[in-house]
């Protein structure tokens, strides 16, 4: 009786564990729990008059503090719209600083429109678990990843677009509170763009069609993602390629590098691999966790594509450094337009590096239709012009 008594006891224990082993690595399950000392709060643009102007108007070249508190708190909302429309207001020359914890450089620093998922200065829609840009057509942009500070925050809006912004609409929801817990890492991103440069030895050699492909082992001529000093965990990327080249331009393989400058720890098999696709997407497509929010629809894979990855359930930790990089191209052979926006945690606010200027972050235009038979002509002109010169 006594050893069967006891199993009843221990049964009842090992439901117990799982159920709430289960409410707390269940969003919802976690709803129900009860939080002390925590106290929501907004900072947004509503009209302080009661009127209907609940907007902001920034001028051209202003920076204008739009969030400034003091104590301890996390933000886990952000809701941003502006006006006129991105066809005449560019996205990628606004541009949104971070800080926390009274220090006087930002630990996020991006274009508004890159860090919320809308590359080139353009706009659609967008929707993963973090960020989105909801209708209509991407121009609400949304924000969850969540902000932590202990002694305050502040976020600045820099317009460097060369002309009043006329409506800026926010609303930033924080929850107030004694003290953060335990281990509570601080919010970090950071916007990088290069034209990269094809092989000067190899030219634009994918898929070995001008040649036998030459071999990358250390990632020297990669593109840079992020590259971070310290420890903490890396939590995702919105990636934006813009290809002059109807060639394939996903061969470049993900070299990460964590705690050891020299050798990737972690080494991958592909671009749209590591965005967790295959066989050279061109579809639109959004999960929570990854996505192609935006395709070419040109020739090949000739124009723009934006994907994204977030590491929600599988950070990428790091001790003392971390270096995101990936080829453009196999062995970096290809001319490509770049940009990205990485997101991540460290133990404090760091700095991150100063963003390209304006200068350089202004898109490489399109190659259309009439640039390409441009080229043909010359191609013919360089055969002879033979009246009958296909092609092939």
């Amino acid at each position: 009786m006594k050893k069967n008594i006891f199993t009843i006891f221990l049964s009842i224990a090992f439901i117990n564990t799982a159920v709430n082993a289960q409410i707390l690595n269940n969003d919802l399950s976690a709803l129900s729990q009860i939080q002390q000392g925590v106290t929501s709060k907004r900072i947004s643009s509503y009209d302080r008059s009661g009127g209907g102007d609940d907007f902001i108007r920034i001028a051209k070249d202003e920076k204008k503090t739009i969030f400034e508190v003091k104590g301890a708190g996390i933000i886990n909302h952000i809701w941003i719209t502006m006006a006129p429309d991105p066809g005449t207001l560019s996205r990628n020359d606004v541009i949104i600083k971070m800080y926390w914890d009274g220090k006087e450089y930002p630990s996020v620093w991006s274009p508004i429109g890159p860090f919320f998922g809308q590359g080139w200065q353009e706009s659609y829609n967008y929707s993963a678990l973090p960020l989105s840009a909801s209708p209509v057509e991407g121009r609400g942009m949304v924000c969850y990843f969540t902000m932590p500070f202990n002694n305050g925050a502040r976020i600045e809006i820099d317009n460097q677009s060369g002309r009043n912004i006329d409506h800026f609409y926010y609303s930033i929801d924080y929850a107030a509170m004694d003290k953060l817990p335990a281990n509570t890492g601080r919010f970090h991103s950071w916007y990088n763009k290069q034209l990269t440069g094809a092989s000067k030895t190899e030219g634009e050699n994918e898929w070995g069609i001008l040649g036998k492909p030459g071999n990358n082992l250390c990632g020297e001529d990669n593109y840079v993602i992020a590259d971070i000093k310290g420890k903490g965990h890396f939590v995702g990327v919105n990636y934006y390629v813009n290809s002059p080249t109807p060639m394939w331009y996903g061969e470049g393989d993900e070299m990460i590098f964590i705690d050891d400058p020299k050798l990737p720890a972690l080494n991958g098999t592909g671009t749209e691999d590591y965005f967790n696709t295959a066989w050279c997407p061109k579809d639109i497509f959004s999960h929570p966790y990854y996505g192609y929010p935006r395709v070419n629809n040109d020739i090949g894979w000739l124009g723009r594509t934006h994907l994204y990855r977030f590491h929600i359930t599988d950070p990428l930790y790091f001790n003392k450094s971390f270096k995101f990089t990936i080829e453009h191209g196999h062995n970096n052979v290809l001319t490509l337009d770049l940009a990205s926006v990485a997101y991540w945690y460290q133990t404090e606010a760091t700095a991150v590096p100063a963003i390209p200027d304006a200068a350089a972050r202004k898109p490489m235009p399109l190659i259309n239709i009439g640039d390409i038979h441009r080229w043909r002509n010359e191609w013919r002109k360089s055969k002879g012009n033979d009246p009958l010169l296909w092609g092939n």
